[in-house]
C-alpha cells in the first residue's frame, strides 16, 4: 500500500479476516471477568440500514473497549426468525411465481420459507463484517434454532401450567394483509386525514330520523343498536325506541350510555360490537348481537348481503354512492382521525372479535416495574425510565398467537369436540387425552394451527442464546448473564426491553442486563425517519465502499447524542473520512523522522511531552466516564478533539524538528508513546486505520492493537493542561494578528508579556509564532499592538493597532461580558442547591474562573482608562 494516501478498500477486508482468524473476537468462560453484550437480533429478512450502523458501531466501541479493559468480551450475534415479515416475502416471491400460499400444505410452504432463508438469511450478518462489528461469530444464533425453538415450547408449557398463558375470545387487532392478530404494541397510530359522515337512521313507526356521524359507514353492516347519552335533552323521548339501519334495514335499538360524548358529531354513537373495542364492551353491557362482516382478508363476508366478497374500503364506496342515491348522507366533513397501522405491512388495522392465545402480564410486570424503578437497571437517557414506567403500569395481557406457518408451533392439541390439551408434542398430548378417551386414535389429534409471536422467543433472547432454558444453572449461563449493557432503539422498548426484563426476573429471578443504552432513530435533512420506501436512505455498502467503514462509523456517531434522533446527511461521512486521514497523516509526519542520537532534547519538545502526557490521562478518564454512562458519542468527540484540536495542530508541531527531519531520541520515545495511547483510544471507533498504523509502528512491533490493554489507573495534573489551553489561545491571537496585519510567518516577531505570572512556556511560544524575542514586563509597552487574556496583557512590538475606537468598542464589549459572566457565577455559587448538590471539584472550578474573570476585568478596565487617555 502506498504511504502517501491512506486507501481503507486496501487494508479493511485484510483487517478482519486476520482478527477473526487470530481468535480476536472468540470468548470462553475462564478466569477473567465477563462483559457481555448480546445482538438485538435484526430480521433474517433484512439488510444493512443506517439504523443497524448506529446501533452495531455502538455496540462495537463498547466491546472493543472492554476486551482492552481486559475483560473476556463476549459480543453475541443472532438473527430472528420475523414470522409476519419473513412470511410476506416469501408469499410475494411465490406469487411471481404463480404460486399461492393457500394452494401449498404447510410443509410445502414451509419448505419454500427455509430455502429462501438458508439464500437470503443471514445477509446482514455478513454485511456487519464490512463494518467492523467484532461479534464472536462462532456464537451466531437464530431464533428458529432447534433449541431455541425448544426453548419457546418449553416457556409456553411452562407459563401455560401455571396459569400465565390462557386462550380466550377477545378482541384483537387484525392485520387484514398479513391475516393475522397483533399485539397493541405493534399497532403503530398516525394521525390520518379522514372523513365524519352523517348518516339518517330512520326512527321505527316514524317518519323521523337520527343523524348519526362515523368515519366508518361500511361498518354499519353490523351495527347492533346506536347509543345516545341518558343526560343529552335532544334524545330522551326516544327510550325504548328503535332505528331502522339504512340500507340493509335491521331494526335494533336505541340504548343510553354515558359513554357517549353529546359534544361529538350529533351525540349519536353506531354501535358495532364486533369491530370496535369500545363497541364490544358496550356490547357485553348490554347483551347486543356480535355480528362480524369481515372475512380474514378485510373483505366482507356473507353477513354483508350484496356487498359480500367487496373489500373494506370498496364497500364503503359503494354504501356511500346508495346512501346518497337514498337521500340518506346529510354531509360529510374533514376529520383528523388516529388510525392504527400494522407496524409490519402498513395495513390500516381492523378490531376483530377472535379465538386467540394470551398472556397474562400484571404480575409479570410487577417486579419489573421495580427494578427500573429502583435503578437496578439504569436506563440512558434517564428520560426513557418514565416512558417505560407509563406503559408498565398501565400493561394490557399480550395476544402471543398468530395467523401464519412460519415461526414456532403453539402446542396446543385438539380432539373434534373442541378438548384441547397443552403438551411438549403429539405422542405426550395423546398419552394425556387416552386417560380420559381410551378408543381415541393419535390420528384424532389436531394441533393447533397458530405459531407464536417472534417476540415471545426474542424476550427469552439473553437466557435461551446460553442454553439456560434447558438448564438455567449452566456454566455458561452464570458466567455470562446478566449481559452487561443492551445498546438498541426507544421504538421496540416495549416489544423487547420490557418483556426481557419481565422474563428475565420470573424466570431466573435475576435482571437479563444492567444498562439499557437507547440509540436514537435516523432521519433525514427533512426530519422524516429513513426508509427504503420513501427513498430517502443510503445504501450502507455504498457509504463504506465510498468512504470507509471508520469514515462512516464516525459520520454516524458524531452526530448521536445518547437516545437523541439523527439528522443524517453523507457530508458526515466525508468529516469521519477527513478524520481517518487526519490521523493517517499524523501517522506519516512522525515516520518520516529519523533519530539523531546525538541531538539534545530542547525545552518546547519538553513541554509538549509534559502536556500532552497529562491529557492524555486526562481525555482517558473523560473517555471512561462518557463510556460507563452510555454516551458513546461524546466519547468520541473526547477523541476526536484529542486528535484534531490538539495533537495534530499543536503537539507535533511542537515537537516538528525545525531544519530537517532528524529528532531526538527521547522526544520521539515519548511521542511513539503518546500516539500508542492515541490509537488505542481511536480503536473504539476506526478500528481499521488505527490497526494498520499499529502493524506499521516500529514502536509495536508484534501483537494486535485490538488485543492490547489500556493504562490502569491515569494521573494528571489539571493546572498543566490549563496553562496549554492558555498557551493555544495565546498562540492563536498571535496567528490571527499576523492574518489581521497581513504579516508572513517567516518574519520573526517581539512579544512582551505583561503579568503576575511567569509561567507562560515561552520556548512553545517562540516556536509556534516564529518570535525572536519573550520577556516579561511590569509595565505598559507603548507603540505596539495588544491583546489581553489569562489576567495579563499581551504585547506585539512595533506594530500600533489601526482603529483606536474599534478597540476601544471591542474592550467595552469585553467589559460587559465579563461583568454578565461574573455576575452569573457568584449567583451561582450563592444557591444552596449548586452547593449542596455538586462535587467539591466543580465548586472549586467555578470559585477559580470568578477569580480569573475578576482578574481580566480589572485588566480591561485598567486598558480603557489607557486608551481614553491617550
Amino acid at each position: 500500500m502506498n504511504d502517501n494516501n491512506y486507501n481503507p478498500n486496501e487494508i479493511e477486508s485484510k483487517w478482519y479476516k486476520k482478527w477473526e482468524c487470530s481468535g480476536v473476537f472468540d470468548s470462553i468462560p475462564n478466569k477473567q471477568k465477563a462483559f457481555t453484550i448480546t445482538m438485538p437480533p435484526p430480521n433474517v429478512t433484512g439488510v444493512l440500514h443506517m439504523g443497524h450502523i448506529l446501533n452495531n458501531t455502538i455496540q462495537d466501541a463498547f466491546i472493543r473497549y472492554a476486551r482492552m479493559k481486559n475483560y473476556n468480551a463476549c459480543w453475541l450475534p443472532g438473527m430472528d426468525h420475523a414470522s409476519i415479515a419473513t412470511e410476506n416475502k416469501v408469499v410475494s416471491a411465490l406469487q411471481k411465481k404463480g404460486i399461492e400460499k393457500n394452494d401449498l400444505s404447510r410443509t410445502e410452504f414451509l419448505k419454500y420459507v427455509w430455502d429462501w432463508k438458508e439464500k437470503h438469511g443471514g445477509i446482514i450478518l455478513k454485511q456487519l463484517r464490512y463494518l467492523g462489528a467484532s461479534c464472536d461469530w462462532k456464537r451466531t444464533k437464530f431464533t428458529m434454532d432447534n433449541d431455541m425453538s425448544e426453548s419457546v415450547i418449553d416457556i409456553f408449557i411452562d407459563l401455560y401450567k401455571k396459569g400465565v398463558i390462557y386462550r380466550g375470545v377477545r378482541m384483537v387487532n387484525w392485520d387484514s394483509k398479513a391475516q393475522t392478530a397483533l399485539s397493541d404494541e405493534e399497532v403503530i397510530y398516525k394521525e390520518t386525514e379522514s372523513t365524519l359522515y352523517y348518516i339518517r337512521y330512520l326512527i321505527e313507526g316514524s317518519n323521523q330520523f337520527l343523524e348519526i356521524a362515523t368515519s366508518r359507514p361500511e361498518t354499519l353492516l353490523g351495527d347492533s343498536a346506536v347509543c345516545v347519552n341518558p343526560n343529552d335533552q335532544r334524545y330522551i323521548h326516544l327510550r325504548n325506541k328503535y332505528v331502522i339501519t339504512p340500507i340493509i334495514g335491521r331494526k335494533i335499538p336505541i340504548i343510553f350510555d354515558d359513554y357517549v360524548d353529546s359534544e361529538f358529531g350529533s351525540g349519536v354513537l353506531k354501535i358495532t360490537p364486533a369491530h370496535d373495542i369500545n363497541d364490544y364492551c358496550i356490547g357485553l353491557k348490554y347483551n347486543l348481537d356480535i355480528i362480524n362482516i369481515l372475512n380474514n382478508d378485510g373483505t366482507v363476508n356473507e353477513l354483508g348481503g350484496k356487498f359480500q366478497g367487496q373489500d373494506r374500503f370498496e364497500c364503503r364506496a359503494n354504501i356511500l354512492k346508495e346512501l346518497r342515491e337514498l337521500g340518506l348522507l346529510v354531509k360529510e366533513v374533514p376529520y383528523i382521525n388516529n388510525i392504527g397501522y400494522s407496524e409490519r405491512t402498513n395495513s390500516i388495522i381492523e378490531p376483530k372479535l377472535s379465538t386467540q392465545w394470551f398472556c397474562k402480564m400484571n404480575e409479570l410486570a410487577k417486579p419489573a416495574i421495580n427494578v427500573v424503578t429502583n435503578n437496578q437497571i439504569k436506563f440512558y437517557p434517564d428520560k426513557y425510565k418514565n416512558i417505560y414506567l407509563h406503559w408498565m403500569n398501565n400493561i394490557k395481557d399480550w395476544c402471543i398467537s398468530r395467523q401464519l406457518w412460519w415461526g414456532q408451533r403453539i402446542p396446543a392439541y385438539y380432539i373434534d369436540n373442541g378438548e384441547y390439551v397443552v403438551a411438549k408434542d403429539i405422542e405426550e398430548a395423546y398419552i394425556i387425552f387416552k386417560q380420559k378417551y381410551p378408543d381415541l386414535s393419535i390420528t384424532d389429534l389436531k394441533q393447533d394451527e397458530d405459531v407464536l409471536d417472534t417476540w415471545f422467543s426474542s424476550w427469552l433472547w439473553p437466557i435461551s442464546s446460553f442454553g439456560g432454558i434447558h438448564d438455567k444453572n449452566n456454566e455458561e449461563l452464570k458466567y455470562y448473564y446478566p449481559i452487561n449493557v443492551l445498546v438498541t432503539a426507544p421504538d421496540i422498548i416495549f416489544f423487547w426491553v420490557a418483556r426481557m426484563i419481565m422474563f428475565g426476573l420470573y424466570w431466573k429471578n435475576e435482571i437479563p442486563f444492567e444498562k439499557v443504552c437507547f440509540t436514537g432513530l435516523v432521519r433525514d435533512k427533512s426530519k422524516r425517519k429513513m426508509s427504503k420506501s420513501l427513498g430517502n436512505s443510503p445504501d450502507p455498502i455504498d457509504l463504506i465502499n465510498k468512504y470507509g467503514a471508520d469514515g462512516v462509523r464516525v459520520g454516524m456517531l458524531l452526530c448521536a447524542p445518547a437516545g437523541t434522533d439523527i439528522i443524517f446527511d453523507e457530508q458526515q461521512c466525508l468529516q469521519g473520512r477527513n478524520f481517518v486521514n487526519k490521523l493517517w497523516n499524523a501517522y506519516k509526519l512522525i515516520n518520516s523522522w529519523t533519530v539523531d542520537n546525538n541531538l539534545q532534547q530542547p525545552t518546547y519538545s519538553q513541554q509538549a511531552i509534559e502536556w500532552f502526557t497529562n491529557l492524555i490521562s486526562y481525555t482517558q478518564l473523560e473517555i471512561e466516564h462518557n463510556i460507563e454512562n452510555c454516551r458513546m458519542s461524546d466519547a468520541l468527540h473526547n477523541v476526536y478533539e484529542l486528535i484534531w484540536d490538539n495533537f495534530c495542530p499543536y503537539y507535533l508541531e511542537i515537537i516538528k524538528p525545525v531544519d530537517s527531519k532528524k529528532i531526538d531520541k527521547t522526544t520521539m520515545e515519548s511521542t511513539n508513546i503518546i500516539f500508542s495511547a492515541i490509537l488505542k483510544f481511536a480503536h473504539l471507533f476506526i478500528p481499521f486505520v488505527t490497526e494498520e498504523i499499529w502493524a506499521r509502528m516500529k514502536y509495536n512491533s508484534s501483537g494486535l492493537l485490538a488485543t492490547s490493554k489500556w493504562d490502569c489507573n491515569p494521573i494528571y495534573d489539571k493546572y498543566i493542561i490549563d496553562q496549554s489551553e492558555q498557551l493555544k489561545c495565546i498562540i492563536s491571537k498571535i496567528r490571527k494578528f499576523r492574518t489581521d496585519y497581513k504579516i508572513s510567518h517567516k518574519e520573526s516577531l517581539k512579544l512582551i508579556i505583561r503579568s503576575n505570572q511567569r509561567t507562560f512556556k515561552i520556548d512553545i511560544i517562540k516556536k509556534m509564532c516564529n518570535l525572536s524575542l519573550v520577556e516579561y514586563t511590569d509595565e505598559l509597552v507603548e507603540n505596539s499592538y495588544s491583546f489581553i487574556e489569562y489576567s495579563s496583557e499581551f504585547f506585539i512590538t512595533g506594530y500600533i493597532n489601526r482603529q483606536n475606537e474599534n478597540l476601544l468598542d471591542n474592550i467595552i464589549d469585553r467589559i460587559e461580558y465579563f461583568k454578565g459572566f461574573i455576575s452569573k457565577i457568584e449567583e451561582k455559587l450563592k444557591n444552596d442547591s449548586f452547593i449542596n448538590k455538586a462535587p467539591e471539584s466543580i465548586i472549586k472550578r467555578e470559585k477559580q474562573k470568578l477569580e480569573d474573570s475578576k482578574s481580566q476585568l480589572l485588566l480591561l478596565q485598567e486598558k480603557m482608562r489607557t486608551i481614553t487617555n491617550e
